[in-house]
């Protein structure tokens, strides 16, 4: 059955549904919109779907209890209204396209454990004496002076055995060249 046949089989009419719309639609639609917070195609589909419920239940908008099915109507599209809210905040939130061109891209764990990997490797390759200036100072934050002291040398060495183990470790780490000036 289509929403044009007659009353044979229960079915509202659709002079009937047109007459509604234009009796009914703009308070209706007014409602909605503020259930909606203003996004009038979410309103119109809830008009619409008010409608719909209209054309399914001819029976409601023949009751004689009431003088007008405005109150139907109404009801009906805030129930709509509130279930499409529920349904909305029940799964995530939708993200366009804009959104996505300017999220904060976050680096991928796998690569940083794969640099820290080559990066331990290549600390390995150095002398005894340049990695313990190494890790105090880089690894470790401590200052030259705090380093001297705790290895029982001059600052200057400290200085010094840190620059030539930085440039070590850019010819074993071509690829991180940049990170480590």
């Amino acid at each position: 059955m289509t929403a044009g046949s007659t009353l044979t089989n229960g079915t509202t009419a659709e002079h009937e549904l047109a007459a509604l719309q234009r009796e009914h639609g703009r308070p209706l639609f007014a409602l909605l919109l503020r259930l909606c917070d203003g996004d009038r195609q979410r309103a119109e589909d809830l008009v619409q779907e008010t409608l719909v419920r209209a054309w399914q239940h001819p029976e409601a908008l023949r009751a004689d209890d009431f003088d007008s099915v405005r109150p139907w109507l109404m009801t009906v599209g805030r129930r709509l209204a509130i279930d499409a809210r529920r349904a909305r905040q029940a799964r995530p939130a939708e993200v366009g396209d804009a959104v996505l061109e300017n999220a904060r891209v976050i680096s991928d764990h796998a690569e940083r454990a794969a640099a820290m990997l080559d990066v331990r490797q290549a600390v390995k390759t150095l002398t005894p004496e340049h990695r313990e200036v190494l890790v105090l100072v880089y690894f470790q934050g401590a200052s030259v002076a705090e380093a001297a002291e705790t290895l029982g040398i001059p600052p200057g060495t400290v200085k010094s055995r840190a620059y030539y183990a930085l440039r070590a470790l850019r010819r074993v780490l071509p690829g991180y060249a940049a990170d480590l000036r």
